[in-house]
């Protein structure tokens, strides 16, 4: 019975570490989605102005702000 404790104890300290790094791993996938995210709907911004520029000068959008 004693080795089973220890043997399932192991288990779930190699379980727990591996979930640990999962957390890890997922945190930096979310991080790396939002960041291609942004990316992307900077360009689809870009490409709704027909004239390519995107200072905000020359179209009067409530939906382009600057710095976005």
């Amino acid at each position: 019975m004693e080795r089973l404790n220890t043997k399932l104890y192991v288990e779930n300290c190699y379980i727990m570490i591996e979930n640990e790094r999962l957390r890890k791993k997922a945190e930096l996938l979310n991080q790396e989605n939002q960041q291609l995210m942004f990316q992307l709907k900077q360009k689809l911004s870009k490409t709704k102005n027909p004239n390519g520029s995107n200072n905000g000068n020359n179209h009067c959008s409530s939906s382009s702000a600057p710095g976005q």
